[in-house]
């Protein structure tokens, strides 16, 4: 017998009390937690691998459980499920509590591993040593805290994504994309890795040591990826580790911009990225708390274009200091590696405000003022740069700086501690310089594109609310425009909220896929023709 929704209200309903099942499966859940946590109190488990074995699968079979009698028994559709009552997902009291568990979960991660048992010689303890069985099983290595955060940050993809599946059962693309996510994840960032750790010292590399992590080795989200030592590694670890370096730099040049083209952004941060992947899944209940005002838009942009500058300023810095002036020992000298890096930025910046500047009106001038600052900079690299030195820094410790504000505290601490207080994209939004320039592609030539029916909007507000990218997707759609955003990770939650049908996910010409002149008039273009003529 099928199940139907009554309701016809499109805020949701008041969340209900917790069901049988639902109980049992948050003590199956918080069972496998205390395993860990008595882990980090150095309670020595005698059989490790057996306790980690019953620690992750009581987490994982928990979310899985709980989420499956919470969807699996309703209606296929939208799902608001009383978020804006629930005080974990609706910035009250516990979704500070676990704000302030997340982040000060990664503040020890990052900085302070020894109290999660690492031991720089000897046998680990605590929570590190617990999941040593595991890391020798796949690496021949003992754990390290990336190892620990990798795995459970593969089990959250993976259990979360379950539920995800079932909540967006009735829409195709979201299944897709999910899917995606998770074997990206579980493959790429997690297992394909740590097996390649076993050929480090093998006859396959030379006596090489491969960069076997960041597979993807896609810049500038990857900014070491050009260092002087990731660069001997590469080029010491014969023709794979040479494979990757050519990669690296052709997923800049060529297939980034090729895929953007073909899919926008989308390609990357809503189906294969790591930190995409578990904002869309186990941050999923908190993309309503995007913040939607025109304040949040103006910071978004000024704070992704600054860091999009500090990274390039701060790559070029390394190369640059790594690289000599002698033509007959090097192939690339510092000068004509400065003069490249001024005629590409110059190319680009020309090409944009001569035949995309409508386009892109406020953001030109984001732009303009960042190409004017690294170009300054780079006439500063040429002429009060000494060796190993940029201005008055090392190069290193640039890149010490960027690493330790923007890809430890923003992108680890702040990007996923601050789900329950400021939305599941804090770091895709504000801070990640991958997505910037992928945005930037595909405002400038992407054929991707949210095509809207204003007709049929109702106003409801649905698409809005849970645009996890704070994008007003309403105010597209109510004038029938379409939604072409350098912000937008294409994720689709709009088109899956939307009642009505109102809008689409669509790849087409680039002809007419930026016009703001759309009116309230449906699909009439006789008369959208003559209400936009002056």
């Amino acid at each position: 017998m099928s199940t139907y929704d009554r309701s016809m209200a499109l805020t949701g309903q008041p969340p209900v009390m917790l069901s049988r099942n639902q109980k049992i499966a948050t003590l199956v859940g918080m069972f496998g937690l205390a395993v860990i946590l008595l882990a980090a109190f150095n309670i020595n488990f005698p059989n490790k691998s057996l306790w980690l074995t019953i620690s992750l699968v009581s987490i994982t079979g928990g979310a899985v459980w709980y989420s499956w009698d919470a969807y699996m028994h309703k209606a296929p559709g939208i799902k608001n499920d009383g978020v804006w009552f629930k005080s974990l997902s609706s910035q009250g009291f516990w979704g500070w509590i676990a704000g302030i568990a997340l982040t000060g979960f990664y503040i020890i991660l990052y900085f302070y591993p020894e109290y999660l048992g690492l031991v720089a010689k000897g046998d680990n303890k605590g929570v590190i040593g617990l999941f040593d069985p595991l890391s020798k099983a796949l690496s021949g290595n003992p754990a390290s805290q990336w190892f620990v955060y990798g795995t459970l940050y593969t089990v959250a993809i993976l259990a979360f994504g379950i539920k995800f599946l079932w909540k967006y059962r009735h829409n195709r693309y979201e299944r897709i994309r999910t899917f995606s996510v998770m074997f990206f994840q579980t493959a790429f960032a997690f297992i394909i890795p740590e097996l390649m750790a076993r050929l480090n010292g093998s006859s396959l590399l030379n006596g090489g040591s491969l960069p076997y992590y960041d597979l993807k080795n896609m810049w500038p989200l990857n900014y070491y990826n050009f260092e002087g030592y990731r660069i001997k590694g590469f080029l010491s670890s014969g023709d794979i580790g040479f494979a990757m370096l050519i990669f690296g730099i052709a997923t800049i040049f060529i297939i980034s911009p090729i895929l953007t083209y073909k899919f926008g952004k989308r390609w990357y941060c809503s189906w294969v990225c790591g930190c995409g992947g578990l904002a869309e899944t186990a941050g999923d209940p908190f993309r309503h708390l995007s913040d939607k005002t025109v304040k949040a838009w103006n910071i978004e942009r000024w704070v992704i274009h600054s860091v999009v500058v500090f990274v390039t300023l701060m790559t070029t810095a390394v190369i640059y200091s790594y690289l000599g002036n002698d033509t007959s020992k090097y192939w690339l000298t510092k000068s004509s590696f400065l003069i490249g890096v001024a005629v590409l930025l110059t190319a680009v910046f020309a090409w944009v405000m001569l035949f995309k500047r409508e386009q892109f009106k406020k953001d030109a001038i984001y732009g303009a003022i960042g190409y004017f600052v690294i170009i300054i900079a780079l006439i500063g690299f040429h002429f009060y740069s000494g060796d190993g030195n940029v201005f008055l820094f090392k190069s290193g410790t640039l890149r010490k700086s960027y690493s330790f504000l923007i890809g430890s505290i923003f992108s680890g601490v702040i990007g996923t501690g601050f789900y329950p207080v400021l939305g599941n994209r804090v770091w895709c939004r504000f801070g990640c310089p991958m997505a910037a320039i992928l945005g930037f592609q595909q405002r400038l030539f992407s054929k991707f594109r949210i095509t809207t029916n204003g007709g049929q909007c109702i106003s409801c507000g649905n698409c809005s609310t849970y645009c996890e990218m704070g994008i007003d997707v309403r105010a597209y759609a109510q004038k029938g425009e379409n939604i072409v955003r350098s912000s937008c990770v294409g994720c689709g939650i709009c088109s899956a909220v939307c009642p009505r049908g109102v809008l689409k996910l669509e790849n087409g010409p680039l002809k007419g896929r930026i016009d703001s002149n759309q009116v309230l008039l449906g699909n009439d273009v006789d008369l959208m023709k003559l209400v936009n003529q002056k």
